[in-house]
């Protein structure tokens, strides 16, 4: 079992940061290679720029401590679990955490690539929001 956690320091408000993370729908906007989604009450569906659907379930989704937990439930995959943390530093500056735990060990390195672009368009797309405001 593999775990690899990447982090990006965001010149926005933590609540701007979570407002981005909190929607499980919005995956598709900030994660690289997720092309759509479905989301039917704690089970999210996301679909892959290749086609291949991957289902999974939303353990938490905590406005209070900024806290989003999920795990892939694929039968291929021996088990992950996805944690994102908001964590506010002061105004107009935040922290994101983006942790994977994976087993296959492959399939934790193959996540945390995502996860680290995934950080990068976060931090795109809530610095923009605070430059157009």
């Amino acid at each position: 079992m593999a775990s690899i956690r990447h982090e990006r320091r965001i010149a926005a408000d933590a609540d701007a940061v979570w407002d981005v993370v909190r929607r499980p729908e919005s995956i598709p906007l900030w994660f690289p290679g997720i092309v759509s989604c479905t989301v039917e009450g704690n089970l999210r569906v996301i679909t892959t720029a290749v086609g291949l659907e991957i289902p999974e379930e939303i353990l938490s989704n905590d406005d209070a401590s900024r806290h989003f937990a999920y795990r892939i439930t694929a039968p291929r995959y021996s088990f992950h679990l996805g944690v994102i943390d908001v964590i506010e530093i002061a105004t107009n500056d935040s922290l994101c955490v983006y942790s994977t735990t994976a087993m296959p060990d492959t399939l934790a390195i193959l996540i945390a690539g995502g996860t680290l672009g995934a950080l990068a368009e976060i931090q795109r797309l809530t610095e923009a929001s605070r430059v157009a405001s």
